[in-house]
């Protein structure tokens, strides 16, 4: 299976802080730091470094051609992604605390100039037995959903920011990950009350979503899966973070390549697990997504 990751390319500027900073506040940063970045990005090197083919699809401008070579340097195809003369690569401005806690203001720049004419000449490649992966950090999000699922894909989508726009993409969603707090806002987006249990909140999504399993990640208190029919849940790995930035993005590219490899839900959830255990004791997004090699030896001391 290929998988392909239609998302955002950014660069992700990180001022180390003591604390975030409030409103009308001015506070000094401790340190500057420039790295690759952009869900889409994170989530391309997250399927190859577990194992997937992975293919990317998005836009930059001229100044985020360095891009390009993180996303090849980890095994991922870049011959979709278009570099516009006209508008300048997406980035994001990270605070960082002492204890690895992140807030993102993020400027979507190319990423939110993708034509239904790119996602035509994109998916004229793919078809059944592929997958898609989506974020909300494009353009064309609702065209790319149904277009995938015409020509047989399966589809999965993390809806991150989550936004009320999102709603008539989630029953084309074969797979829908997301966070605690992207799921209390769902759940206001459907106008559903917000269970106490988290477990209560996995299945209630999933009965909402018929046709979807539902991966809901609690940051150290692990994961749930839910699908209408079972419900599993997996422990965090206990370790000392550093920075959370790709915590989530690790967990979705490599549950989805345990998944998408037919797996199990138990070992795509303990393959993901680790895995962002181990990014979250690293500096930076895409540079801190481990291998597949290293993830396993993790499992298997």
């Amino acid at each position: 299976m290929r998988a392909l990751c239609f998302g955002s390319l950014n660069i992700d500027y990180v001022y180390q802080v003591p604390h975030f900073v409030g409103g009308g506040e001015t506070l000094a940063a401790g340190s500057l730091s420039r790295f690759s970045g952009g869900k889409g990005l994170n989530q391309s090197i997250a399927l190859a470094r577990a194992g997937l083919e992975a293919w990317h699809a998005g836009a930059i401008g001229r100044d985020g051609r360095f891009l390009l070579e993180e996303l090849q340097e980890a095994g991922v195809h870049t011959g979709y992604v278009e570099v516009l003369e006209d508008v300048s690569t997406g980035h994001a401005i990270i605070q960082r605390t002492p204890s690895g806690e992140n807030c993102i203001l993020l400027y979507g720049g190319a990423n939110r100039s993708i034509t239904r004419e790119q996602v035509d000449r994109v998916l004229a490649g793919f078809g059944p037995g592929d997958a898609l992966v989506l974020q909300n950090e494009i353009s064309q999000l609702p065209y790319l959903a149904e277009r995938a699922k015409a020509r047989g894909m399966t589809v999965a989508l993390n809806p991150s920011p989550m936004e009320e726009g999102l709603l008539p993409l989630l029953p084309l969603a074969d797979y829908l990950l997301l966070n605690e707090i992207e799921a209390a806002q769902l759940c206001q987006c459907l106008g559903s009350a917000l269970p106490e249990a988290e477990e209560d909140l996995a299945a209630a999504l999933a009965a909402a979503l018929p046709s979807t399993a539902v991966v809901l990640t609690l940051g150290p208190r692990g994961s749930l899966y839910a699908d209408g029919t079972r419900l599993a849940r997996q422990a965090a790995v206990p370790v000392r973070a550093v920075d959370t930035t790709a915590a989530g993005d690790t967990y979705t590219g490599f549950f989805l390549a345990g998944a998408l490899e037919g797996r199990g839900v138990e070992w795509a959830m303990e393959f993901a697990a680790a895995a962002a255990a181990i990014a979250v004791t690293r500096p930076g997004a895409a540079p801190s997504i481990p291998s597949r090699e290293e993830v396993l030896a993790s499992k298997n001391p």
